[in-house]
């Protein structure tokens, strides 16, 4: 699953279109019936493929409680051929009346018009307040959020056992003893796969997530006002990804030929590491290789000190402003935002709720990475400010160039640096 998007070109003339198309009226076509029954149209990038997410269930559950609404459900593959496909559908008013998107593509298609003004719903005022500026551009709130996703560590439990480790290590120092052990086992560490340089920026940033908000929470916010600097503030982060590789836990040359999405997770329920780094959605298909494992947040800080989780403000809901069918997408999406029925996507992503009194489903497999979150030792990913998807995809190739020994770390922080302040 990939979390963020690419860049959305809109020029001038896409969006005075799209404004024009909205205020004629245009958008997805009328599929009333002749018999009152309508049919909503919905685009996602979740759903189906490898990620199920008990969409299915969620849509029968709508349509059983709303007879009179047919779900014609679409599902896209995520990232560029999900935005190659509803651009050109949005210019010309014919995208689906409710179409999945994250903040960032919230923020650039609500700014063209495209996204229905969801403020007045009644499930605006529960989302809960660390969610809240990630569903919202100038103001309104244009999507409802889905989940807020954890991104960290997973372990296999049998071969840490076969190396004489019972616990997962929660700080840096143990971290680096028990991978030790593990190698010594002969067994591969970690694996941290990173062709499209996704895993080592996040790593890095959830490195960070302990090492730099324990002791600062407001870090963005004084980022953003030009009061803190990567340097020396991440300098610490970043060096972890090198130690890994100096200390014979990771060859990063090797990993960057291997992609995250696809062979990373084969390859890590195959049994071929003890360590491995991704999203908590793959926690269920991790499930299904047969052996016990652990979901826990990067263990990043000084020795004795418990690591924060690091979230991501996933997937979310939002309404065609152009379609014909705005009172009927509504009632989908406020059908998604009670408890009872987000608890069943929620339970497939192994996600948190991002509601205020929401329900967030428990598994014994993400234990400690849901315990931090409980005690407010969390962060999450500020894709809506300096972390959109274009710096990301800046900072993850800036990070591979430093993992193959091209740049230095107070050269690949200056590098961060501009790309985090790039508008």
């Amino acid at each position: 699953m990939k979390r963020s998007g690419r860049r959305i070109a809109v020029t001038a003339t896409a969006v005075a279109m799209a404004m024009s198309l909205a205020a004629c009226g245009g958008g997805s076509s009328d599929s009333s019936s002749a018999d009152g029954k309508v049919t909503l149209h919905i685009e996602a990038w979740k759903g189906g493929g490898a990620e199920p997410a008990n969409v299915a269930e969620i849509n029968k559950a709508f349509e059983k409680a709303n007879p009179n609404i047919k779900i014609d459900f679409e599902y896209i593959t995520a990232n560029d051929t999900y935005v190659q496909k509803l651009q050109p559908e949005l210019l010309g008013g014919k995208a689906g009346d409710v179409i999945m998107v994250d903040t960032d593509k919230m923020k650039k298609w609500g700014a063209s018009g495209y996204l229905a003004d969801l403020s007045g719903e009644s499930w605006a005022s529960r989302i809960a307040p660390d969610a809240k500026p990630f569903a919202q551009a100038d103001g309104k709130t244009l999507a409802m959020p889905m989940e807020l996703i954890g991104i960290g560590l997973y372990a296999n439990m049998d071969l840490l056992k076969k190396a004489g480790v019972t616990e997962v290590p929660a700080d840096w120092p143990t971290f680096l003893k028990v991978l030790g052990k593990v190698k010594k086992a002969g067994i591969t560490p970690v694996s941290l796969p990173d062709k499209s340089a996704w895993t080592g920026s996040s790593v890095f940033q959830a490195a960070g997530s302990t090492r730099v908000y324990q002791k600062n929470k407001q870090w963005d916010s004084d980022f953003n006002a030009g009061d803190a600097s990567f340097d020396p503030d991440w300098k610490e982060s970043l060096e972890q990804l090198k130690t890994l590789e100096d200390k014979g836990y990771v060859d990063w040359q090797k990993e960057l030929g291997v992609d995250e999405w696809s062979q990373g997770p084969q390859n890590f329920s195959a049994g071929k590491s003890a360590f491995w780094y991704q999203g908590a959605w793959q926690v269920s298909n991790v499930k299904k290789a047969g052996f016990p494992v652990s979901f826990a947040p990067w263990p990043g800080g000084d020795k004795g000190t418990e690591p924060n989780s690091m979230l991501f403000a996933g997937t979310m809901w939002a309404v065609n402003s152009q379609s014909q069918q705005g009172e009927a997408a509504r009632k989908y999406v406020d059908f998604w935002s009670r408890n009872e029925n987000l608890a069943k996507f929620l339970q497939a992503e192994n996600a948190q709720s991002p509601f205020t009194g929401g329900t967030t489903p428990q598994s014994d497999e993400t234990t400690a990475f849901n315990a931090a979150f409980k005690e407010g030792r969390y962060r999450i990913l500020p894709s809506n400010s300096w972390y959109a998807s274009a710096a990301e995809t800046e900072i993850g190739s800036k990070i591979q160039s430093y993992l193959l020994g091209k740049t230095s770390t107070a050269q690949t922080l200056k590098d961060i640096q501009s790309a985090a302040s790039a508008k």
